[in-house]
């Protein structure tokens, strides 16, 4: 290289380095400039600052704004689109858990809320909610830097960025979460008075919803893991309707025990792949709170299920020793096809927030081998109790068992790295059998009306109660206070009408706390909305699409219609109507009886809900698509007429930002005719011929869109209806 050269290039070097010394400077004296003039009257969040100002194209152009507080491990990120696009608001996100400030990158589709947020106007912000937290861990110091301080500082500066940025006025600001971030937006909400104008909860439980949701459900897998075919078909269309045909005394007592306390009866059409979701990173906290109950009273005291009725438990309770032979690290696990690998598209999300809790580092165990094969239970989770070694006395989770093979739970690092070959364990499940009749030991108040088939006649409880109850403390470390419905501000609640984690019941039950404080004004503040066939996690996808739809369309014409509530007055579709019935969120069959904004599907084959027919015989399917009044326009319909491929319940995970138009697994679309006013009832006729004899669901999937816009994949309203096919 010649001396010139060199020279040049070097030249550029110093000249590249002195232009990003100058924007850093800038960026730190910009910085000051809005610290300096930031006023927030929590003092701990005195002290913003930025270290990320630049424009991004991905997902779609905005200006990312990175940073946080001095002396805390709160973080922040903003994304603001162009003055053109502005709007004068931003929706915030609140995480289900304290999780990255950056959560939300990288998502696709309709799951972008990135895109989302800056295509329609409003610049995004997401924090870390301060890290650092245990949500195990009900008893920690202060749960309110977490569960809403950190986001009520964040909006607050935005506002200052955002008037630096648009040269204008006082953003409006919206929140909105989902699961535990429910209890964060409305806990925030509730706390504080003029940080936001409105929200938008979703999937919300009551503050007694932990733990007894996970117990009740996982003593229904135990006792009806044998049943749930039957169950589930007689649910189906064209199905008998009676779900207790075939049931013994003791699995009919647990199937209306699971029904009255609230899960949703047609969502067990998942029993396949139902998991015990995230209760594993409550169970030891559990276990730790009220040790007599699993240690003593359960198995030993009258009015516990261990002591008058052992029978039920002991066949599937373990208690066996072993030594462990060799650890198997997260690599290995996934070959070994004992776990599954942890998506990134999981962070942050309402169904999934919990399977990046306590994880381990690379290279650490996950699952261990042990010396000799296990016994053959059922098994839905329990304990490995270290005997001997460096870890003795130690008790790690176990959340699956499987020939000599144990996988881990959520775990202690530092117990880890003490478990060695030789050392002796039992694999024991006696606690996780005892904790599914809990929810019996907790009976609340009366407004709880799920558990009034475990009161006498009098109201006194049934079974003998545990000194305290567990759901307020859990609620309070999540949301820092219990929910009271008092709030100033306009709120629009979603809740997923075939919900298993957070059961539909509980939007009435906080319903009902807002009434008691607005009164006659509760219409012009509150708005509840079920989504039926939804389930609880914000994603495309997160089961059987033939027999659920995602939420995330609602989700987000409700923010769309909160802000056009509190900043034009335009008043948004009513209240889903519903009534409860034994625990059930039953809705009205039609679209504009039932309210809220979803549209109704009715389909038919060979005019009925079933249909038999022989090989190669046509089948003439009718539907109508129904959209409630001033809810949009039918902008989707789609067939799946034979069902999903072949091991598709594995492939879930693949299908982020999931598109059910252009994915394949509805390969036939549909063309309808108007027969209402401005596309908002149709109707549509196809024939279809089976090849082969069994039984089929076919189902329509449709989609409807307030604007009638047929290539944004934002807002989306979406229904199935199908219909039983007996080919012979």
């Amino acid at each position: 290289m010649s001396i010139h050269r060199f020279n040049l290039i070097l030249a550029c070097l110093i000249f590249g380095l002195s232009i990003s010394l100058q924007a850093q400077s800038n960026l730190v004296k910009y910085s000051e400039e809005l610290a300096n003039k930031f006023v927030v009257k929590d003092t701990l969040f005195k002290k913003p600052y930025i270290d990320i100002d630049e424009w991004r194209n991905v997902p779609v152009r905005h200006r990312y704004v990175h940073g946080g507080f001095k002396g805390t491990s709160a973080r922040f990120s903003f994304y603001f689109p162009s003055k053109e696009q502005y709007q004068g608001h931003f929706f915030q996100y609140i995480t289900p858990f304290p999780d990255s400030e950056n959560g939300s990158q990288g998502r696709t589709g309709e799951e972008d809320k990135i895109g989302f947020c800056v295509s329609h106007g409003a610049y995004f912000v997401e924090t870390n909610e301060g890290g650092n937290f245990s949500f195990t861990n009900p008893n920690q110091s202060d749960p309110s830097l977490a569960a809403y301080r950190v986001n009520a500082a964040t909006a607050q500066f935005s506002r200052s960025v955002a008037e630096k940025i648009y040269d204008g006025k006082r953003p409006y600001g919206y929140a909105f979460g989902g699961s535990g971030g429910a209890y964060r937006t409305v806990g925030g909400f509730e706390s504080t008075d003029g940080v936001w104008e409105g929200i938008v909860p979703y999937v919300m439980g009551s503050d007694e919803a932990i733990p007894n949701v996970f117990t009740v459900r996982m003593f229904a897998m135990r006792v009806l893991r044998n049943k749930f075919a039957q169950i589930v078909d007689a649910l189906e269309p064209g199905g008998s309707g009676n779900v207790f045909a075939g049931l013994n005394d003791e699995e009919t007592a647990a199937l209306t025990e699971v029904t009255r306390m609230g899960f949703p009866l047609r969502s067990w059409f998942g029993y396949k792949t139902m998991d015990i979701q995230g209760f594993p990173v409550l169970y030891q906290a559990i276990v730790g709170i009220d040790k007599a109950y699993f240690d003593h009273d359960f198995w030993n005291l009258p009015g516990y299920l261990g002591h008058d009725s052992p029978a039920s438990v002991i066949k599937d309770r373990i208690q066996q020793p072993n030594v462990i032979k060799a650890p198997i690290n997260m690599e290995q696990a996934v070959s070994l096809g004992l776990k599954k690998p942890i998506s990134t598209a999981d962070r942050g999300t309402a169904g999934n927030a919990s399977k990046t809790i306590g994880g381990v580092p690379g290279g650490m165990p996950v699952a261990f081998q042990l010396q000799d094969m296990l016994n053959d239970v059922y098994f839905l989770g329990g304990d490995l109790i270290i005997k001997s070694g460096a870890a003795a006395g130690k008790v790690l989770l176990i959340t699956k068992i499987e020939n000599d093979k144990v996988v881990l739970g959520p775990v202690d690092e530092s117990i880890l790295t003490k478990i060695k070959p030789g050392d002796s364990v039992q694999v024991d499940n006696s606690n996780f059998l005892a904790i599914q009749t809990y929810h019996r030991h907790q009976v609340p108040g009366k407004e709880y009306y799920v558990w009034d088939h475990f009161r006498n006649a009098d109201g006194t409880p049934k079974y003998p109660q545990r000194p305290f109850l567990l759901g307020p403390l859990f609620t309070r470390a999540t949301a820092g206070l219990l929910p009271t419905g008092k709030f100033k501000g306009k709120m629009i609640l979603l809740e997923s009408a075939w919900d298993r984690e957070a059961f539909p019941w509980q939007a009435d039950w906080y319903r009902t706390k807002v009434k008691a404080n607005l009164g006659d004004s509760l219409d012009n503040h509150f708005r509840v909305w079920f989504t039926d066939r939804a389930l609880h996690g914000d994603v495309a996808i997160e089961d059987d699409p033939t027999e659920t739809v995602s939420y995330l369309g609602v989700l987000q014409q409700a923010l769309l219609d909160l802000s056009a509530w509190v900043e034009k007055s335009i008043a948004p579709a009513p209240s889903t109507n519903y009534k409860i019935v034994d625990g059930q969120v039953v809705l009205p069959p039609a679209a504009n009886e039932r309210k809220g904004i979803q549209p109704v599907v009715f389909v038919k084959a060979n005019g009925g809900t079933r249909s038999e027919v022989r090989v190669g015989q046509t089948v003439t399917f009718t539907a109508v698509i129904d959209v409630p009044e001033h809810a949009g326009k039918v902008v989707t319909a789609v067939w799946n007429f034979e069902g999903l491929p072949k091991g598709f319940e594995q492939r879930i995970s693949e299908f982020h930002g999931w598109n059910f138009v252009t994915s394949g697994l509805f390969p036939v679309a549909a063309k309808w005719k108007a027969i209402g006013k401005n596309g908002s009832r149709v109707k549509l006729t196809t024939t279809y011929k089976f090849s082969k004899p069994g039984t089929y669901f076919p189902t329509l999937r449709v989609a409807s869109q307030r604007q009638g816009d047929i290539n944004t994949p934002f807002a989306r309203i979406q229904n199935l209806g199908k219909v039983r096919v007996i080919v012979k």
